[in-house]
């Protein structure tokens, strides 16, 4: 083996240990409450959440998993997950966005980030326009969490928002009732399109029977008060009554059947291909060195179909590739970096962006980029003008757009390249991902020169072992917050995903939009 060999060998050990580690982190959320909690939910007679799932969706049908991991560290005896399964999958033929409460977990209470995961599924599902099945077994709000539950946008009534608002655009909302529904928690199934309750393990009620005695002083008990009989026969609140899982599931995929045909795809596909160069060759070109870009251009050329990428403008800007490509046969514009962004890059980006959206071509952003330039060359240069320009056209652009950070994405570089803010359709990282304001080093040895001149103004000096002292706390609060399980636990992306799933991801979701309107692009003013 020569010299480039044994590099990729050392990037493809070292990537491999972190892809047992993604392994290790979805046991951990597929686990949900534990073997004991799940014996005691199946013991009363009901499925588990993900059986659930796989009994509602076609045979064969890929379930892409939205925010696995989101969550993870946040509440003491809460797995990664956040006590609810999220994810789009084919149900009578037709791709729905499935949100999933998990009774083992808490009894399936809603912390701040569940109501986040909630909302940011709804989201994605409203980006889409995929019918939205909800399958309900939750104890309501977790009380001590009402902070980050009850009082802002984001949180538990922008569940409610977003149900209203996209019913009213067609876009079905279904509620499957399969164990508890209280207090506010109760009006997300009531404001479903369509209701399915099971008798004996489904109610439905605002307050509990303890919560109506201490109120009413009325002594009722859980089947009169919100039971499934009684909503299907007395209240009219449910409309479907099923015998048990299995039945209500049944009639879920009935109801899905029979909703209005799927509309055509708007773009032309070619048949699907797999690229040309060997797929699982792409941790080879990933830097296990976070101080050394990836060789980006050979990662792409295994992500595309059939290693084929038509670039545009090659020799121009060429810290950022752009170009046309496929996704088993789905039409993409790609930007791709390949070191740090300089006005032309950013040029470049503006005009092909432009030629995406005149073209009705989908946006993929793969992102590893440590930002844009700086320094007096590149102010004067209109750095600043043409990063406008870029970040212009990238937020008003009304194709679909997805984003994946491959590597590290930082400062101005990360919002550029479609980052959170700028609300792209999904967003992922691959595990070994980052995101900051800036890299560890750069911010350790930005704030040591402020402290630095601190110092010299009150004729103190330090040394270079308290300097290093200084820095690697610095460093080390950098490192913790741009991981990306830290990205993935604060939902701040809808998961970490191998590398070798992109292509699946990505087919899943751009088939979804394939089925959405085109909307015409109205961009802001570009800066001259």
């Amino acid at each position: 083996m020569n010299a480039v060999d044994d590099d990729a060998a050392l990037n493809e050990a070292a990537y491999q240990a972190l892809l047992a580690d993604l392994a290790a982190r979805r046991a951990s959320a597929r686990a949900g409450g534990g073997d004991k909690a799940q014996a005691l939910h199946r013991g009363r007679g009901k499925l588990t959440v993900r059986e659930r799932i796989d009994a509602l969706l076609d045979p064969g049908s890929p379930f892409l998993e939205l925010a696995d991991l989101a969550g993870a560290g946040l509440h003491e005896g809460v797995p990664p997950g956040a006590g609810m399964v999220t994810g789009i999958g084919a149900v009578s033929g037709r791709l729905c966005m499935l949100i999933a409460n998990d009774a083992t977990v808490k009894g399936g209470t809603y912390f701040g980030i569940t109501c986040k995961k909630h909302v940011r599924a709804l989201t994605i599902a409203w980006m889409h326009r995929l019918p939205c099945i909800t399958l309900v077994d939750s104890g309501g709000a977790f009380l001590p969490d009402q902070a980050a539950i009850f009082p802002d946008e984001g949180q538990f009534g922008s569940i409610f928002h977003h149900q209203v608002r996209m019913s009213a655009e067609g876009i079905a909302q279904i509620a499957v009732v399969m164990g508890a529904c209280t207090a506010g928690g109760a009006y997300i199934p009531a404001l479903a399109d369509e209701l399915v309750i099971v008798r004996g393990q489904g109610y439905l009620y605002l307050g509990g029977p303890q919560l109506t005695q201490a109120a009413t002083g009325e002594d009722v008990d859980a089947e009169t008060l919100g039971g499934a009989l009684m909503h299907s026969a007395t209240s009219g609140v449910a409309d479907h009554l099923a015998e048990d899982d299995a039945h209500a599931l049944a009639i879920t995929r009935r109801l899905v059947a029979r909703l209005a045909d799927w509309p055509a795809r708007r773009w032309q596909l070619t048949p699907p291909a797999p690229p040309r160069l060997p797929e699982a060759e792409i941790y080879r070109h990933i830097s296990r060195d976070a101080r050394h870009p990836s060789d980006n251009r050979e990662v792409l050329l295994r992500l595309v179909d059939g290693s084929e990428f038509d670039e545009f403008k090659p020799l121009y800007g060429d810290t950022l590739m752009c170009g046309f490509a496929r996704i088993n046969g789905f039409p993409v514009g790609v930007l791709a970096n390949r070191g740090v962004l300089f006005s032309d890059s950013a040029l470049k980006a503006t005009h092909f962006i432009d030629l995406c959206c005149k073209r009705d071509v989908p946006l993929l952003f793969l992102a590893d980029v440590t930002g844009f330039m700086v320094g007096r060359e590149a102010e004067q240069g209109g750095i600043a003008k043409a990063g406008a320009k870029f970040i212009t056209a990238m937020a008003s652009a009304n194709v679909p757009r997805y984003t994946v950070i491959t590597g590290g994405s930082y400062g101005a570089g990360y919002l550029a390249m479609c980052g959170r803010a700028f609300r792209p359709h999904a967003m992922f990282m691959w595990p070994g991902g980052r995101a900051a304001i800036m890299g560890p080093e750069q911010a350790a040895t930005t704030l040591a020169l402020v402290r630095e001149q601190i110092l010299q103004r009150s004729g103190q000096t330090w040394t270079d072992a308290e300097r290093e002292a200084f820095k690697q706390p610095i460093r080390d609060e950098y490192e913790r917050f741009a991981n990306a399980y830290n990205f993935a636990s604060n939902l701040w992306v809808d998961g970490v995903i191998d590398p070798l799933e992109t292509r699946a991801a990505l087919t899943l979701l751009l088939e979804a939009a394939s089925r959405t309107p085109r909307e015409e692009t109205r961009f802001g003013v570009f800066r001259m």
